[in-house]
């Protein structure tokens, strides 16, 4: 379901701008920071995972 929600979001954000009335330069601006915010989501999601999976492996070290 997350990955369903994640590329049904993606791909709105991409027919809403090619639908978008605006000049080339302008989609072109939306489009980058569309694509500047998965790939942050993507990178603070496995920074977010790799922090927890760390603290549980220290955590068992130390019993």
């Amino acid at each position: 379901m997350a990955w369903a929600g994640f590329i049904i979001a993606i791909l709105a954000e991409y027919i809403g701008l090619y639908t978008l009335e605006e000049p080339f330069h302008v989609k072109g601006y939306y489009a980058i920071g569309g694509a500047f915010l998965i790939v942050a989501c993507l990178v603070l999601q496995k920074t977010i995972r790799d922090n927890e999976e760390d603290h549980m492996l220290l955590k068992s070290e130390d019993e």
